[in-house]
């Protein structure tokens, strides 16, 4: 977790910069005239705390995508190295080569084996190049398949880490196959024979999440998004210009309340104060106790009924009509 003075701010956070720079500033202060300011920075931390929760509580849908997108937000292995203990990574798909922007491996949760899958970004520009910014190729999609039939195959419960802008649109993904890796996953993953949770930790966009997105339980943390097509690329298809994502961003209704509304998702999970940037410990351990309970009450029924359950509940999805077909030339 950064330092307050390595801290990055988003437009709307600005308040509580000015905030901890006058923190900054007493601490500097007291420590050159060797003045107790402890009762101002005391009350200025109140402040912060405070801001923190006022901020979050009327957001703006770009603005929860922005939140989703935080610089300083955790990613997959660093919820992975907060909830768990004994994380051994597992790499490649035995085809063409380990794709760093799908991660997955056996770990403990709670005493329990799990295998965790997420897509992984970078912390810093090289980094960010390496796992080519979350976006997975083919191989990436295969590398979790992989890992999930494993854990089928010792009969482990799998939780997957949704954190991408989507699958990678480059020429050489769609020529070894980027679609078919997708819909492979989705269809081998609403058939499998041991618990599934997915959670969206930062941005769902796509394929690309769908195709580690399919679950007996699906949920998204408070600060994240989901849906088809991000904003920008919705601003620049209807109006030509990412001039508009704002709009398209309130239009495509992809935050957390409106994914539960249309029932999409089954639950939001809380983040600290300001977004789970600010507290890393905190945000991991809420998502942790709500993993550790969810798979408990999945590993109670029966695996068919499971399967048959995960079935029905992604056939249920989606708005439709039905009208009454009239053949020209016939009576109703």
């Amino acid at each position: 977790m950064p330092s307050n003075a390595n801290r990055q701010f988003l437009d709307f956070e600005k308040p509580i910069k000015d905030l901890i720079d006058e923190i900054e500033r007493l601490k500097h202060a007291a420590e050159q005239k060797k003045i107790d300011y402890s009762e101002q920075i005391a009350k200025l931390e109140e402040q912060i705390l405070e801001r923190r929760q006022q901020i979050t509580q009327n957001l703006t849908s770009w603005q929860r995508v922005q939140l989703s997108r935080h610089p300083d937000r955790p990613y997959t292995l660093k919820y992975i190295e907060k909830m768990t203990e004994n994380f051994v990574e597992l790499y490649g798909d035995r085809n063409v080569k380990d794709d760093k922007a799908m991660v997955g491996g056996f770990a403990q949760l709670n005493g329990e084996t799990v295998m965790f899958i997420g897509q992984q970004k970078g912390i810093n520009t090289k980094t960010r190049q390496l796992r080519n910014f979350g976006m997975a190729n083919p191989e990436g999609y295969r590398k979790a398949l992989r890992l999930m039939r494993l854990a089928e195959k010792f009969n482990k419960p799998i939780v997957a880490l949704i954190d991408t802008p989507g699958a990678y649109p480059g020429l050489e993904a769609e020529e070894r196959g980027q679609g078919e890796a997708i819909a492979r996953n989705i269809y081998e993953m609403i058939r499998l024979k041991v618990p599934v949770i997915v959670v969206i930790i930062g941005e769902g966009a796509s394929g690309g999440a769908l195709g580690i997105g399919v679950g007996d339980r699906v949920y998204m943390m408070e600060n994240t998004w989901y849906t088809v097509i991000s904003p920008e690329s919705c601003s620049s298809i209807l109006w030509r210009s990412w001039d508009k994502k704002e709009v398209a961003a309130e239009q495509l209704r992809l935050t957390a309340d409106h994914m539960k509304g249309f029932g999409l998702v089954d639950d939001i999970i809380p983040e600290p104060a300001g977004g789970a940037h600010w507290n890393y410990d905190v945000a991991a351990q809420i998502l942790k106790n709500h993993l550790i309970n969810v798979l408990k009450e999945l590993k109670a029924i029966p695996t068919e009924e499971r399967i048959n359950q995960r079935i029905d509940k992604f056939g249920r999805m989606g708005f439709w009509e039905e009208a009454a077909l009239e053949i020209p030339g016939e009576e109703a």
